[in-house]
């Protein structure tokens, strides 16, 4: 609690603890020198000093609490007035103590009207609120495990702690079993004309009798006129309900004990919860019980901030004994009782915890498919790729004219054990979401296990977008559109894919990259928006490369997807997001570019298309994992709205991206990029 307490190295932050500087400690007439001595003992141990304002009832044992532990405060080497009290206790004086100006929080148990008083102060304020404590004994419970424990915690410091249990509900089929167990133990169950007397002793105008708080029962049974044995530890009190007309439900601070018969566990759970809501809300709750499943059924019902298993109820709400629960006399109710916090109050409430964060950088990737295979004719993996039985090519019309199919179906029957194919063709550019739907319903009728993406951008991104919806038929597209500033942090997650089938990237232009990025692009034609899909889950397992699908590709095709994979490969290089690993990569795909785009063009040079093409992949794999930037984004748009090819947009725009970029002094900056500065 003092200085420094963690210096954590490995994630760098340091935690400093500071005191938050006077306490007023607000004390109950009941408990009130353990409590007062427990508040000494945690303002004392985070350095900070405290006044009390004691209830005028209990003000001599009070300061007497408060002097003993301030002398071996003092005597240990603490300050001279390190625990103080108002010497005259009045409302008056501890209404002024909560209010000065010097005062920085507030620690109230007592009343609800004091601790409303605290928490109106204008100060932060912890403040505590009434018990009025069930315990079920459930038919599944050990029956002499929970009346031990029960009468344990009853008689312990005669009832007065607010923990202890106010009154058990009894499943009735071990109804009687539970009270002759009581009875072996010395508890006195009271006739019903005997209850009626002992309620008007105990309960008087609505509140507990002053006079029988923490008194023994022989002494509180003869205020009632009756005789009970020297050593009765506790009056059981059998009643009907609970409410005000049943005073005996109510929290009594003594031991007396009200008996409750409950039909089934539903009953019993409905008699604890009005027992909470009759001046017991937040504070705590019992049960006694081996069925996991009505512990659960009771954890969920009950509107406390301790729930106690199968534990006697004053030690397992003050905590450590019975369980893992901060030893602890302020015990909070949390919003149910109109408190700050349900935690048991405790030294880690009186610091000011200071977090001293540095800077640090975020962990990068650089995630690709699992296979790429280039070189000419690369096609002939598909004749040794393993776990195939059923293909589903996707492509689009001009792709299976040209003959491009047909290779593909050339080498994947020349496997050893044939494989059944599909061809869906119906790949429009610009690929609609309608398309895409379409084909993971032929997916779904005809249920394969390797999914072949062939041809440009649009059948690659159409067969992602078909592979994710015939994996998981349910996915939300409009969650998956979801803007993001961090791929890894998304609101929305997208689902895992590959265990139906096999993503195969074949791209047939040098252009697009995807068949080795994350990224779709999908169009609502409905809507005329283009949605640029983006997860990792999106990532084909295999990218083929092969050159000899490109030789034939026209001119203006050639230039303008050469002039996208010199935008892809410049953005990635440029991007907030770069890396060595990505840079190294965009700038071979620059250089390529700018060595063969002027051949591949013009005179359609072998080498040239090949080099292209791997430049093509290159860039992809740069721009997959440091982004792209304004480019893109505005390419997309100026394509969709005045029907120009994407590689030529990007060009149109690249020029003004460059000058705007390269602004020396910008007017806006990104947060968090890659760099120092």
């Amino acid at each position: 609690t003092v200085g420094v307490i963690e210096d954590n190295a490995e994630e760098d932050f340091m935690l400093v603890a500071e005191p938050v500087g006077i306490v007023c400690g607000v004390t109950p007439v009941t408990n009130p020198t353990s409590t007062t001595m427990f508040k000494s003992i945690i303002s004392t141990k985070t350095r900070n000093p405290i006044i009390f304002a004691f209830h005028p009832s209990a003000q001599q044992c009070s300061s007497e609490a408060a002097r003993i532990v301030r002398e071996a405060a003092v005597e240990a080497g603490a300050p001279e007035d390190c625990v103080l009290w108002v010497e005259q206790p009045s409302i008056e004086a501890t209404q002024k103590l909560m209010t000065h100006p010097e005062v920085a929080v507030i620690l109230a148990t007592g009343g609800s009207g004091m601790v409303r008083a605290a928490y109106s102060s204008g100060k932060p304020a912890l403040g505590v609120g009434s018990g009025n404590v069930p315990c079920i004994i459930d038919q599944s419970a050990d029956i002499k495990q929970a009346c031990n424990d029960l009468v344990l915690s009853k008689s312990f410091d005669n009832g007065m702690i607010c923990a202890s249990e106010q009154a058990a509900i009894i499943h009735e089929a071990i109804y009687k079993e539970v009270v002759n167990e009581l009875k072996s133990q010395n508890v006195y169950f009271t006739s019903p004309e005997e209850t009626r007397r002992l309620a008007e002793v105990v309960i008087m105008d609505g509140h507990v009798n002053s006079k029988i708080v923490g008194m023994k029962p022989v002494f509180i049974a003869g205020l009632a006129g009756i005789k009970v044995p020297e050593n009765t530890r506790i009056l059981a009190c059998e009643i009907e309900g609970v409410g005000p007309e049943f005073p005996l439900s109510r929290e009594k601070l003594s031991p007396v004990l009200g008996i409750l018969k409950a039909k089934d566990g539903d009953h019993s759970i409905r008699l604890a919860d009005q027992m909470l809501n009759f001046g017991g809300l937040g504070h705590s709750a019992v049960l006694h019980a081996q069925d996991n499943k009505v512990i659960d059924e009771f954890s969920l019902a009950m509107k406390a901030g301790r729930i106690i298993i199968n534990s006697p109820s004053t030690h397992g709400a003050i905590g450590d004994i019975y369980n893992t629960n901060m030893p602890s006399l302020t015990l909070g109710c949390g919003s149910y009782g109109g408190n700050s916090t349900t935690s048991n109050v405790s030294a880690v409430n009186l610091i000011n915890l200071k977090r001293v964060a540095k800077r640090r950088v975020n962990m990068q990737w650089f995630k690709l498919p699992r296979k790429i295979y280039f070189e000419a004719n690369s096609l002939q993996y598909l004749e040794k790729m393993q776990d195939i039985s059923r293909v589903f090519i996707v492509t689009d019309e001009t792709i299976q004219s040209l003959g491009y199919v047909d290779k593909v179906m050339y080498h994947l029957r020349k496997r050893q054990i044939p494989v059944q194919i599909q061809v869906f063709n119906q790949v429009e550019p610009d690929p609609s979401l309608a398309t895409i739907r379409a084909g993971a319903r032929e997916m779904e009728r005809f249920n394969p296990d390797v999914i072949i993406a062939l041809g440009g951008g649009s059948p690659i991104d159409a067969a992602k977008g078909m592979w994710l919806f015939y994996e998981q038929p349910d996915a939300d597209f409009a969650g998956m559109a979801q803007k993001f500033l961090d791929i890894r942090k998304r609101v929305y997650k997208f689902p895992k894919l590959g265990k139906k089938a096999s993503l195969v990237a074949i791209p047939t232009t040098s252009g697009t990259g995807s068949e080795v990025t994350s990224f779709a692009v999908i169009t609502d034609k409905d809507k005329g928006i283009k949605y640029p899909l983006a997860d990792y889950e999106l990532t084909p397992d295999v990218a083929i490369i092969d050159p000899m699908l490109v030789q034939s590709v026209p001119k203006k095709v050639a230039a303008d997807t050469g002039l996208d994979v010199l935008t892809h490969a410049l953005e990635a290089y440029v991007s907030i997001m770069a890396s060595d690993y990505t840079d190294a990569l965009a700038m071979k795909a620059i250089q390529l570019v700018f060595e063969y785009l002027p051949a591949s063009y013009e005179v359609a040079d072998k080498k040239a298309r090949e080099k292209m093409h791997n430049a093509s992949c290159i860039a992809g794999m740069a721009f997959a994992n440091a982004f792209l930037g304004v480019n893109h984004s505005m390419a997309h748009k100026l394509g969709h709205e005045f029907q120009v090819s994407h590689g030529l947009a990007n060009a149109l725009l690249l020029p003004h991206v460059i000058e705007y970029n390269g602004c020396p002094n910008p007017s806006k900056v990104a947060s968090f990029p890659k760099y120092e500065y």
